[in-house]
């Protein structure tokens, strides 16, 4: 199942380019519809829909040392969240403000600290970037946050 999942996503990497206004549909078999899976090595991020069809968008991913693999689900929302890099000790950034750093929606998840979120620098998509975090552009975070619920399953894969 690993090989076929591996070739799967080998297959899906190598269709169109992407940009936050072209996103593709990629078969991908292997995954519920609903079930969100991000591919760091690819650094991808594919959401499921019926018959192994997904939509495809690119993200940024962590870092050497800071990715993390493994189960997830959904456990909050937020649109235009605030942010602070410790929170209770150093000021918070505001949502929509050009250097918060987690531009116009974040999906939390039940596992650690982190998020799939927007970005204000577009230009870190694509690359080993964050702490952990899963990064997209903010027309397509917005577009994946009015697609999952609380609970929405989770797979981060290598």
């Amino acid at each position: 199942m690993r090989r076929l999942f591996a070739l799967a996503i080998a297959a899906a990497a190598t269709l169109a380019p992407f940009s936050a206004a072209a996103r593709d549909m990629v078969m991908l078999p292997g995954y519920e519809p609903g079930t969100i899976v991000v591919s760091t090595s690819l650094r991808q991020l594919f959401f499921m829909l019926e018959g192994g069809q997904a939509i495809r968008y690119p993200v940024g991913v962590g870092r050497a040392g800071m990715a993390w693999h493994g189960q997830a689900y959904v456990a909050k929302k937020y649109l235009r969240p605030a942010w602070a890099s410790k929170p209770g000790v150093t000021p918070k950034i505001p949502g929509g403000s050009p250097s918060n750093p987690m531009g116009e929606a974040a999906i939390g998840l039940d596992r650690g600290n982190y998020a799939i979120h927007g970005t204000n620098d577009p230009a870190s998509i694509g690359g080993y970037v964050s702490h952990g975090c899963i990064r997209m552009f903010n027309a397509d975070v917005l577009d994946l946050y009015q697609r999952v619920g609380i609970g929405t399953k989770v797979a981060v894969v290598r």
